[in-house]
């Protein structure tokens, strides 16, 4: 008899709550397996747009290339060697503007960019005439420009290259710039001139999807870059020195000097690390404010605290008095707070994420108002209930659009339900020494 009244108390009942609650982990695990499967679709949509369009850019300044020979002597004799050696420019200026637009691939889109690119600069006299030093010979008649594109296919116009007042026209590169794809123009070097300061220049237009990012390839690098995409997230070895952001763009300029970065202005193609090259590119993102997914994610995340709270509400009606609760009616109304998430996902594919939540929250707060209507036999209990998990619907859309916020909006949130949690069962005989006053199984107590 004991054991009976115990398993009817109020403890028992919140024991019971409390695992029902982890029980629903597991559709809640499914559902984000399913969001993950989806965020997946969207990665290869993405770079199928890539494929057609072009990828993220990774870009650079003209890179002199010029095979150099030496002998050595051996015990056999002498002995000719030939390694390719390179020379950055002494100064590197890009200027440049994006165009902007979004592209589709069946439901999944992703921003793409055609970039507008003024480059100009200068190699050091010096430089160059060093290659000589040491007992090498260069092949002047073999020396290269190679202008480092991570995709070329992105590449829609390229002008030739003006040097001096000369011109040549660019090709597919022999080779590339430690493991980045290139294009490269011929550019044969007089030896007697050798010693003379080139001034180069040429316009590139390149189109990429979702970033595009430079490489500081000369003594002192400029960048100067505009756009009207409203979110640009600044990303990479180095931030702008100076930049402005408003509502119809940004503009931003970086500089970075040969001091900033891991390699040297010359030296070997083989010895120019192809790890400390790609670590010192810098540039924008084509960010998107908390996507489609990433909301849908993040609503996930704190699915478990909104079917916690939801139950809570539950039990308080039980508990106070005003509604005998079946575990099997919690674990109704739990599916159906589970199943909200799903609708969120299938809709906000279609209509976008804030009409999706609103419509799927409308749905189910109608739904299980309408069942607590039903079950408790009182139009006041489902109008209530139905309240409360709009209330909490409403809370929930705020932690998953703020970006800055949301967690001391959370935590600030989860403190306020344990408080009033806590208020309303201030009297609540857990322990059962007093007698419990029959709960009715249909209507509220008038």
């Amino acid at each position: 008899m004991q054991m009976r009244n115990w398993t009817q108390g109020i403890t028992f009942k919140a024991m019971g709550v409390g695992l029902l609650a982890l029980l629903m982990l597991i559709p809640l695990v499914q559902v984000q397996s399913l969001i993950g499967e989806r965020r997946g679709l969207e990665g290869q949509a993405q770079a199928r747009i890539a494929e057609r369009w072009g990828a993220a850019q990774v870009i650079g300044g003209p890179v002199l290339m010029v095979p150099v020979r030496w002998q050595t002597q051996s015990e056999k004799g002498w002995i000719s060697s030939e390694e390719w050696r390179f020379v950055l420019p002494e100064t590197l200026s890009i200027k440049g503007a994006l165009a902007t637009e979004i592209r589709r691939y069946g439901i999944y889109a992703t921003p793409v960019y055609t970039a507008s690119l003024a480059f100009s600069g200068q190699f050091r006299s010096e430089a160059i005439g060093a290659l000589a030093s040491q007992g090498r010979e260069p092949q002047w008649a073999r020396a290269v420009l190679r202008v480092p594109v991570s995709d070329v296919r992105g590449i829609r116009r390229l002008s030739a290259l003006t040097i001096d007042g000369s011109e040549a026209n660019f090709g597919p590169a022999g080779g590339d710039v430690r493991g980045i794809s290139a294009t490269e123009v011929a550019w044969p070097i007089d030896a007697q001139s050798a010693a003379v300061t080139r001034d180069f220049s040429f316009d590139m237009h390149l189109a990429g999807t979702a970033a595009i990012n430079f490489l500081p390839t000369a003594r002192r690098s400029e960048v100067d870059l505009s756009s009207s995409w409203p979110d640009p997230g600044f990303a990479g070895a180095f931030l702008p020195a100076s930049h402005a952001e408003t509502a119809n763009g940004f503009d931003a300029h970086w500089q970075v000097l040969d001091l900033n970065r891991g390699y040297g202005q010359q030296g070997f193609v083989s010895e120019l690390d192809p790890a400390a090259l790609q670590q010192s590119a810098f540039g924008v993102e084509l960010y998107q404010p908390v996507g489609t997914y990433q909301r849908n994610e993040r609503a996930g995340k704190y699915g478990i605290l909104f079917i916690a709270l939801s139950f809570v509400a539950l039990f308080l009606f039980e508990a106070l008095g005003r509604w005998r609760v079946h575990p099997v009616q919690y674990v109704m109304v739990g599916l159906a707070l589970c199943t909200f998430y799903v609708v969120l996902l299938a809709l906000s594919e279609q209509i976008g994420f804030a009409w999706a939540y609103a419509l799927a929250a409308l749905v189910v707060v109608a739904i299980i108002g309408g069942y607590a209507t039903a079950a408790a036999r009182s139009r006041q209990a489902g109008t209530t209930l139905g309240a409360l998990l709009a209330l909490v619907y409403a809370l929930l859309y705020g932690l998953v659009i703020s970006e800055q916020y949301s967690l001391l909006m959370g935590a600030l949130a989860l403190l306020a339900a344990i408080a009033v949690l806590m208020y309303l069962t201030r009297r609540i005989d857990w322990y059962g020494l007093r007698s419990e006053a029959a709960v009715p199984t249909g209507r509220m107590p008038s």
